[in-house]
């Protein structure tokens, strides 16, 4: 969409609002601004009469690709959230981007005034003053969207007389994510410097006290601490006393607090009190504030964490910030949550036990001529996880679903023609060649007859008890290339930290789905299409160690031709233990960002949802009180598609924790129900409307769109085993984990 290397051309982007626009363009020649080391920028005029800034990047760099999809969220999130209100000139303003280009890039306004390292020592008490109170502003506006800029410095801030101006966040982290290094002395503080911890708004205070202080003494300060004559200056007295200079964040002020030092008012006191009024007026979740497009406000949920740092900025997930428009979105999901429990009897105490001797009939003197109240109905019983433990020495084939037991004498090996072998272990082997056999055997299923012949491999009949997951979703939503990004994590190691091991069900099975789906797709090729089958057959197996012995794990992957049928080939769904539906933006959310890529694919959006999802769960019968027992997760797959959206940004944009924390799954299910519910009909959530537990996972399984069957900016799968993780934990797997409050 851009002609990169002529001096005029066409330009189209998306504004931060998410249209699609096209100028007339004539770009200007390259060259390295301040803070944007190795990244070219260059003027563009737009229709012979609009100047903006842009900011590429080089075709296939992934590491400034990244850079630039966080600055581009980070700066569209500013927009969204401050562009209607006074003090919005505080920050560079984005003009548009486009993060699919052949070179991604985003666009700003021209920064007026000049940079405050021509100013050390010159500007006037009423100008530091007023350099002063803007800057503190604008770290306190940045923390309420939950971000910390991490670049404010001489060189990086303007002044044009009237207002400060902040550079472009390019630099930006989310508060509460791990810091990384970046930054020297004295602008940077030593834990942003050094890398440590998470990063805080308080960070930014830093940069605004040593900025102050160059301002104020003409000269830099050695960036340790506390200058040393800190106490001569008069200006500075707020900064001093508030300790703004010292080394630890943790003993820096609030920006709130820095702003009551310097006597400053907190405009968003009374731009908070304003859309909380407007919300109880009766604002609907899926209603926005006028000139702000949705992105999710999470409200307070039971086991919510509340956000990183300091208590009085809004963090990414912070429960109560009524400037973020889908914040009433999130009560939603909180109605439905109790709502299951209520049904299911999950809240209802335990009945007291009653005291010894009391337990026969009452006495006489409470007993009435009235027919006694009927007792209240018993909840639905609660039905276990598919365990880890065999009840039995059968297990139900996957295939055809009947009964099938470890039979030595149905043992086949296959050869590379694919043809059966048979295979005697009936002699005197030693234990070791046994069990090396095994592990490639399979076991012919009694119940196959000529027209479906299938085995089962050894390892499923002999360990634990088997979890099958099926991938739902009709054709082209990515339900393979999800399996193949999945499959490729667990490949190098990302079920580890969470206490699981993981061996291949079979290795000829296994090596065969690495072979043509996951390394095809970590080259950049995008696979075909799943092709229709007349018996279904799982697609890959793991044979994983986690809460209790090694237990199979098998992978369904149907043509969503076959899943949105009731034909035969999908009657394996009725054994199915646990659910991924693979929720595609392009035919779910009505938003505009989205129209281009659906025109270039010749999709529609369907108001109706995935008719596979509706097959399936119609099919699945309700054996937990009115809901599907089986657990289920649904991944907003394409994520990046929306990657600029809030709610996205703040889950995609972070890689899953090292340990399975069940409060930030149900926070982000919960940012990720508000987010669907604002943007599409209710029929893409009913698999979490039917399922009594279900969780909701923002992410992408190629990290951007392919062009002539490749991917050009290569393949960047993220959060792909979120819905994995929470599958696992529902069913027991997880070591730690409570399956029983896992997903409701």
């Amino acid at each position: 969409m851009i002609q990169s290397h002529r001096p005029g051309g066409e330009l189209a982007f998306l504004t931060p609002k998410g249209g699609l626009v096209r100028f007339a363009a004539r770009f200007g020649p390259d060259g390295e601004s301040a803070g944007h080391p190795g990244r070219p920028g260059r003027t563009v005029t737009l229709d012979g009469d609009r100047t903006v800034v842009q900011y590429r990047v080089a075709p296939g760099d992934r590491r400034a690709l990244a850079a630039l999809e966080r600055e581009a969220a980070a700066a569209v999130a500013l927009e969204r959230r401050y562009g209607d209100m006074g003090f919005r000139e505080v920050f560079t303003r984005v003009v548009g981007y486009d993060l699919d280009a052949p070179e991604p890039f985003v666009l700003y306004r021209p920064a007026s005034g000049e940079p405050l390292a021509a100013y050390g020592g010159a500007l006037g008490v009423r100008d530091q003053q007023r350099v002063a109170a803007q800057l503190v502003l604008a770290v306190r506006l940045m923390g309420a969207a939950g971000l910390v800029h991490r670049a404010i410095g001489p060189d990086t801030v303007r002044w044009d007389g009237a207002h400060v101006r902040i550079a472009e966040p390019y630099a930006a982290l989310r508060a509460g994510e791990p810091r990384e290094a970046f930054g020297a002395a004295p602008w940077a503080s030593p834990e942003q410097r050094g890398g440590t911890g998470t990063a805080d708004p308080r960070d930014d205070l830093w940069s605004v006290a040593h900025l102050l202080y160059y301002l104020v003494a003409g000269r830099p300060d050695r960036g340790a601490g506390p200058p040393a004559d800190l106490a001569a200056f008069r200006g500075l007295t707020a900064f001093h006393d508030s300790g703004a200079f010292a080394p630890s964040a943790a003993d820096r002020p609030t920006p709130v607090e820095l702003m009551r030092f310097l006597r400053v008012p907190d405009p968003l006191t009374a731009a908070t009190a304003e859309a909380a009024a407007a919300n109880r007026s009766g604002s609907s979740g899926r209603t926005a504030a006028p000139g702000r497009t949705a992105g999710p406000g999470p409200a307070a949920a039971p086991g919510r964490p509340a956000g990183p740092g300091p208590a009085d900025h809004a963090g990414p997930l912070d429960p109560a910030d009524p400037l973020d428009p889908v914040g009433p979105g999130g009560a939603a999901y909180d109605r439905r949550i109790a709502r299951k429990r209520a049904d299911l009897g999950l809240d209802r105490p335990e009945p007291p036990p009653q005291e010894p001797g009391r337990q026969g009939r009452p006495p006489w003197w409470r007993l009435s001529g009235r027919r006694p109240a009927a007792p209240p109905p018993a909840p639905p019983a609660a039905p276990s996880p598919p365990a880890a433990e065999a009840a039995s020495a059968e297990r139900l084939c996957p295939h055809c679903l009947l009964p099938v037991a470890y039979d030595p004498s149905r043992l086949v090996t296959i050869d590379p023609k694919g043809d059966r072998v048979p295979l005697d272990v009936s002699g005197d082997l030693p234990p070791a060649h046994l069990r090396d056999l095994l592990r490639t055997a399979y076991q012919v299923c009694p119940y196959a007859d000529g027209g479906t012949p299938h085995e089962l491999p050894v390892p499923y009949l002999t360990n634990g008890r088997p979890l099958t997951i099926a991938l739902v979703g009709s054709s082209g939503v990515g339900k393979t290339h999800l399996l193949a990004a999945m499959l490729a994590e667990v490949e190098q190691g990302g079920l580890e930290p969470y206490g699981l091991k993981c061996l291949p069900l079979n290795p000829d099975t296994h090596r065969a789905f690495l072979r043509e789906r996951v390394h095809s797709l970590l080259q950049g090729r995008e696979l075909g299409r799943t092709g229709q089958q007349t018996f279904a057959r799982f697609a890959d197996g793991l044979l994983v160690t986690g809460n209790g012995p090694a237990r199979p794990v098998v992978f369904f992957d149907l043509a969503g031709e076959d899943l949105a049928q009731d034909g035969e080939v999908a009657r394996f769904l009725t054994g199915v233990d646990a659910f991924v539906f693979v929720l595609d933006p392009l035919r779910a959310l009505d938003l505009p960002s989205l129209d281009p890529v659906r025109e270039r694919n010749g999709l529609r959006r369907r108001d109706l949802g995935d008719e596979a999802f509706t097959t399936v769960l119609n099919r699945i019968p309700r054996t937990w009180g009115p809901y599907v027992a089986a657990p289920a997760a649904i991944a907003v797959n394409k994520s990046d598609l929306v990657r600029v959206e809030p709610a996205v940004d703040r889950w995609l944009g972070r890689s899953l924790p090292p340990r399975f924390r069940p409060d930030e799954v149900r926070a982000e299910s919960r940012d990720a129900h508000a987010f669907v519910s604002r943007h599409a009909t209710a029929a893409w959530l009913r698999p979490f409307d039917d399922c009594a537990r279900c969780t909701l996972h923002f992410v992408a399984a190629t990290g951007g769109q392919a062009r002539d069957d490749r991917f050009p900016h290569g393949v960047r799968p993220r959060r792909v085993l979120a819905p994995l993780l929470s599958i696992f934990a529902m069913c027991g797997l997880l070591p730690g984990v409570d399956h029983r409050e896992a997903g409701i």
